[in-house]
C-alpha cells in the first residue's frame, strides 16, 4: 500500500484500508482492513471478512466505549487497541460524494438481517484506502423496507460536547433526512440485489500494517 498520487481504480480483491479520524482532533482512531469487491465511478464496494484485526476506539483504561455514560462518553480521555472483527463479516457500500455509506449485515448461514446507514463525512480516497469522518448519527433499515433512527442520544451528545457545530448538525441531519427519501422510494443500493452477495471464497483476510495511521496524499473524493 504505497502512497503514489493516482486515481486509479481498485481490482476486486485488492486490500484497502477504510479508516475514520476521531472527532476530537485529526488522528485515526478507526482502522478496518477490507477487501474492494467493486470500485468505479458510482460506487466503492468492500467487504470487512471475519476475524478482521482492526484498530478501535477505547477509554485510557481499557473500557469499550460504549460503556462508559453517555454524559462523559466522549470528554473521557481515550486511545487506542487492536482487536478483531468477530461475527459475521460487513459488505460496505459507498457512493462518491455521498455523506453516508450503507452496510449490509448477515446472521450466521448467511440469513440477510439488515442494512445500515452510517451518517459520515464524504469519503476521501486515497491509494491505500479510504478515509471519513463519522458523524455520530444512523438508520437501520429491515428486510421489510421499514426503518428507523440510531444514536440520536450520541448525537445530540457530541453537539452538548463541543465535537459537532449547529451547522454541522444541521447538515447532518439533513444528510440523514435525503438518505431516508433513498430508503422510502427503494433506490440504489437498497433495490440492488446485494443482500444475495457472497465474498470470493480464494480471498485472503486482509492484515492490519504497522503504520496503519499514516497521512497519506489524499487524490479524489
Amino acid at each position: 500500500m504505497t502512497d503514489k498520487t493516482t486515481t486509479s481504480r481498485w481490482a476486486p480483491g485488492t486490500p484497502v484500508l477504510w479508516r475514520y479520524r476521531d472527532n476530537a482532533s485529526p488522528r485515526f482512531h478507526i482502522c478496518r482492513p477490507v477487501t474492494v469487491v467493486q470500485d468505479t465511478d458510482e460506487l466503492l464496494a468492500v467487504w470487512l471478512a471475519p476475524g478482521t484485526e482492526c484498530v478501535k476506539p477505547v477509554l485510557r483504561d481499557g473500557t469499550p466505549v460504549h460503556e462508559e455514560p453517555l454524559a462523559t462518553r466522549y470528554t473521557s480521555p481515550r486511545t487506542v487497541r487492536r482487536d478483531r472483527w468477530f461475527g459475521t463479516g460487513v459488505l460496505k457500500l459507498a457512493r462518491p460524494r455521498e455523506p453516508w455509506s450503507v452496510w449490509l449485515f448477515w446472521e450466521p448461514g448467511w440469513e440477510f438481517r439488515s442494512w445500515y446507514v452510517n451518517l459520515e463525512e464524504p469519503r476521501t480516497r486515497w491509494t491505500g484506502g479510504v478515509d471519513s469522518q463519522d458523524h455520530f448519527l444512523d438508520i437501520s433499515v429491515s428486510p421489510d423496507r421499514s426503518w428507523r433512527w440510531h444514536d440520536e442520544d450520541e448525537f445530540a451528545q457530541a453537539q452538548r460536547d463541543g465535537l459537532m457545530s449547529a451547522r454541522q448538525a444541521r447538515a447532518v441531519r439533513s444528510a440523514g433526512r435525503a438518505a431516508v427519501e433513498s430508503i422510502e422510494a427503494w433506490g440504489a443500493p437498497f433495490d440492488s440485489g446485494w443482500e444475495e452477495w457472497r465474498p470470493d471464497p480464494e480471498w485472503n483476510v486482509p492484515f492490519l500494517p504497522v503504520d496503519w495511521d499514516r497521512t497519506p496524499a489524499h487524490v479524489s473524493p
